[in-house]
């Protein structure tokens, strides 16, 4: 799993998120699914749906880039079920601490999304963590991947 915190939702934030995501990645990423939200798509044109016309910036820089951009089904999240997963032991986590400051929740995410790629194994990955399976996955197909995986120290080390 992969945050870098952004202000607002556009498609500037995509687009930087996306480099940030591709930068961080030890692996190529052939495509990518993202919600119907503006900041990624024009599939929606107020409650009516229409296919995306590809001119999006998102759509854009995805295309530039050789990703393959996948969009959900609107208004069903469940097809995006390990994000929507994500999301809701996330939001456990954050109902149950109060935060001081910006910085405080920033560092506290940071935290939990150390813990949950090293240390909470996955159903989907087989029961191991996202770090664990990573490493599995690069000796079978090391030709995916473009740089080592790494057990990246803590955030407090």
């Amino acid at each position: 799993m992969f945050i870098d915190i952004k202000q607002h939702k556009t498609a500037a934030s995509a687009k930087a998120f996306l480099a940030a995501v591709r930068k961080a990645a030890a692996f190529k990423i052939h495509t990518i699914l993202t919600d119907n939200g503006k900041e990624f798509t024009d599939r929606l044109f107020g409650s009516r749906t229409r296919q995306p016309s590809g001119e999006h910036e998102f759509d854009q820089l995805c295309q530039a880039l050789g990703i393959e951009h996948r969009l959900t089904k609107p208004k069903t999240p469940q097809t995006n079920g390990m994000v929507e997963r994500f999301n809701g032991r996330l939001s456990q986590v954050l109902r149950s601490h109060h935060f001081n400051s910006a910085e405080d929740l920033e560092k506290t995410l940071h935290r939990f999304v150390w813990l949950y790629n090293h240390h909470l194994p996955q159903k989907a990955l087989g029961h191991e963590a996202p770090v664990q399976a990573l490493k599995k996955w690069k000796m079978k197909a090391p030709d995916l991947f473009v740089k080592n995986v790494r057990n990246h120290p803590g955030p407090d080390t």
